[in-house]
């Protein structure tokens, strides 16, 4: 009988034991269970920026804080020093989504649980815009010098044209300032960057959007078979539909995907 009971408290122990296995195997209770769901992002507006008390905010900062508080949690954002590295974080378990205005792309879908896109966006040749008449399209602005962020879709557009030797920066607002500081004719950024930072009343009022080169959506990247990404997914069905996100679009001025 000593033997029956032995055998069957070490099966109890067992199974309470692959309980607590399949429990921490889910993301979305990692993250509850810390409090805390930590953001990975660039300064990078009108997505992610500072605003003038040195807070974040932008699209999708805000848009994290609201998806928090559905969650139950704190966001908290960490400032990637380099995009390139994005994967790399979140696979370490440093932040716990990729939320940047990210493209999704091959790369993304490969390394991540993306969500579902939310918002359009392009990659357009920002310039001097008085130069913008002698570069009407894609095969004029192949003997320019461009700078453009690392691993961005910016780089794809360019290498899908088969020009080379640009200069990488850690992120768009770099290649920007490349531009500005002379030492690139050009570069290739999100559309939704180009019309946040550049033209009259900003840092590079002599800059602007000349060329559209790919249309595309963003998404938000998730580890591998996390389980926030379904759970993301509904939440934000829900704030497409009760009209929480168009107000956020109008005041960023950006196209949701619906």
């Amino acid at each position: 009988m000593k033997k029956i009971i032995a055998v069957l408290l070490i099966a109890m122990l067992l199974l309470a034991g692959c309980g607590k296995k399949t429990d921490a195997t889910s993301d979305l209770t990692y993250v509850q269970e810390k409090g805390t769901l930590i953001v990975g992002i660039t300064d990078y507006a009108p997505m992610d920026y500072k605003d003038d008390s040195g807070e974040w905010t932008g699209f999708d900062a805000e848009f994290g804080r609201l998806i928090g508080e559905k969650l139950g949690v704190k966001v908290e954002f960490f400032e990637l020093a380099d995009w390139d590295s994005k994967f790399l974080e979140l696979d370490a378990k440093n932040i716990d989504c990729i939320w940047n205005g990210m493209t999704i792309t091959d790369e993304v879908l490969k390394n991540t649980a993306c969500s579902n896109p939310y918002v359009k966006n392009a990659q357009v040749v920002v310039m001097d815009t008085s130069k913008a008449s002698d570069y009407p399209d894609a095969d004029s602005i192949k003997g320019l010098k461009f700078a453009v962020e690392k691993s961005s879709a910016g780089a794809q557009a360019l290498d899908d044209l088969g020009i080379t030797g640009y200069v990488e920066t850690g992120d768009q607002a770099g290649a920007l300032m490349e531009v500005k500081a002379g030492t690139a004719d050009a570069c290739v950024i999100d559309i939704t960057m180009a019309n946040a930072m550049t033209g009259a009343g900003t840092s590079y009022e002599s800059l602007g959007g000349v060329l559209e080169l790919t249309s595309e959506e963003y998404g938000v990247g998730f580890r591998k078979d996390s389980d926030i990404a379904p759970k993301f997914n509904e939440l934000m069905a829900e704030m497409m539909k009760d009209g929480t996100l168009d107000a956020l679009a109008a005041k960023y001025e950006l196209t949701l995907v619906k």
